[in-house]
């Protein structure tokens, strides 16, 4: 039998680990790029679009929407103002925390993300149609490992 000895795989699964690392950050860029390509059709940048979308689903403080998408909290509240300038947010009271505001979406960004849902879903699907549901599962699960040891 041939084995490595365990200093030699731990030097290996660093290097890999480093070069999945490297993966990420080239392709973080090119979809935030991707994603401002497709938000400009509507009007939105793709940090205005992630924003948005982290409270489709119901409202969220600015702190939840930036642990939500990896992003700084203080970037967040500025994406807030902006939108609420623009008309796309609103503010609510948050019984939970008076201090920090709900941040919800308005009649016209539930419009935006609407009309934007079937152009992601073209995207999406293009991209996807040349990975196995296999593939695609394998690499959400090692993302959501290696996101929940950065967590800890």
């Amino acid at each position: 039998m041939d084995q490595q000895p365990a200093l030699d795989r731990r030097d290996a699964g660093g290097d890999l680990i480093t070069a999945l690392i490297d993966e990420v950050f080239q392709l973080n860029g090119r979809l935030l790029r991707a994603g401002d390509a497709l938000a400009a059709e509507f009007g939105l940048t793709g940090a205005r679009w992630q924003v948005l979308g982290a409270i489709g689903d119901g409202p969220a403080t600015a702190a939840q929407i930036a642990r939500r998408r990896g992003l700084r909290r203080q970037s967040v509240q500025e994406l807030v103002t902006r939108l609420r300038a623009d008309g796309l947010v609103e503010v609510r009271p948050n019984p939970g925390d008076r201090r920090a505001p709900l941040v919800a979406l308005t009649p016209r960004a539930e419009r935006l993300l609407t009309a934007i849902g079937p152009a992601q879903a073209r995207w999406s699907n293009h991209l996807g149609s040349t990975l196995t549901a296999e593939q695609l599962a394998n690499a959400v699960q090692v993302l959501a490992a290696v996101r929940a040891m950065i967590d800890d």
